[in-house]
């Protein structure tokens, strides 16, 4: 009997062990699969909104043919005729060692103080950048941060390397919050950086600029970049009539860009604070350099008139940008 026991005992054993090893060899060993969580109904609602289309990918324009030559614009025409014919009574008294200040309904430069010397011009540069970022590739463009955008310091837009944002976006950033990191990103990312400028040297000539020369996308102080009041004006008067996407972003208070997989969300809030406190106000640029001091790019649209004001090397761009532009509102150019 004691024998049968052991015996059963065995042989019960031995099925559970064959039972075991069988179960063993029908498990499969299955990948590890990342599984992205739905987003809770409250968070997909605060995502949801959207200042804009989420854009289309375009292939990397760097491993694409650019064009050699950049599209011909229309030269705006500043003609000083309704100035020769009308002596200034009263010179509007302004803090800037250069100024402006132009009817660009008409074409008419009514006021101009040192306006062909070549300054410093500060994030004025950004306008051009804009202007040749727009020329070379569509807006909604796919850009990769390199990582030596994000060096430049100061830094406004805070882009990190790798981020992949749109060239609607990144002007988003360098003209509202006058991003360096942000026009560095768009002149090495569209292309290598020293043919951007090239690009930029190369439409400063085709608009007839014959005192500005740049060596870098945002303005920062170097020996050999500058421009003058004049042409700086010819800048903005090309940007508002030419570039309608561009002086939609630059009259813009505030753009969101909403975060996506490929990049953080921003928030650029414009610096131009005369969109706040002039009536009228459309852009276009700030900038502050230490050897350009501050400047502005100004323009405003009343009853059907639009003037462009700049100003450069003042202590009191903002002030001096709201004197020019009354002066320009009280100065109708009669024939």
């Amino acid at each position: 009997m004691i024998r049968l026991a052991i015996v059963a005992v065995v042989l019960l054993l031995g099925s559970r062990a064959l039972g075991v090893l069988q179960a063993h060899r029908d498990i499969h060993p299955v990948a590890a699969t990342a599984r992205t969580p739905a987003p809770h109904p409250a968070v997909a609602s605060r995502l949801a909104p959207s200042a804009r289309p989420a854009p289309t990918p375009t292939p990397s324009p760097s491993r694409s043919p650019l064009p050699s030559q950049l599209p011909q614009v229309k030269v705006p025409v500043l003609s000083a005729s309704w100035l020769r014919a009308h002596p200034i009574a009263e010179v509007p008294s302004i803090k800037g060692r250069a100024a402006i200040v132009v009817d660009l309904t008409n074409g008419q430069i009514l006021y101009q103080q040192d306006q062909s010397t070549r300054y410093a011009d500060a994030s004025l540069t950004k306008m051009m950048t804009a202007m040749v970022a727009a020329d070379l590739v569509p807006l909604d463009t796919v850009i990769t941060v390199p990582d030596a955008a994000t060096q430049v310091e100061p830094n406004h837009m805070g882009i990190s390397a790798g981020e992949k944002l749109t060239a609607r976006e990144l002007i988003d950033g360098m003209m509202l919050d006058s991003g360096n990191d942000a026009a560095e990103a768009i002149a090495m990312g569209i292309t290598d950086r020293a043919a951007f400028i090239n690009f930029m040297n190369q439409k400063a000539t085709s608009l007839h600029l014959r005192a500005t020369h740049f060596t870098n996308p945002s303005g920062l102080d170097e020996t050999d970049h500058y421009s003058s009041a004049y042409d700086l004006a010819v800048m903005g008067a090309t940007l508002l009539t030419d570039y309608p996407d561009l002086r939609a972003i630059v009259g813009s208070k505030q753009i969101s860009i909403y975060a996506t997989p490929q990049h953080k969300a921003f928030n650029p809030i414009n610096i131009d604070r005369l969109l706040w406190t002039y009536a009228g106000a459309i852009g276009i640029k700030p900038g502050y350099t230490g050897a350009a001091g501050y400047c502005l790019a100004a323009a405003a649209t009343r009853n059907g008139r639009t003037i462009v004001v700049v100003v450069l090397g003042s202590t009191q761009h903002f002030t001096d940008a709201t004197t020019l532009l009354d002066f320009g509102f009280r100065h109708p150019v009669t024939h």
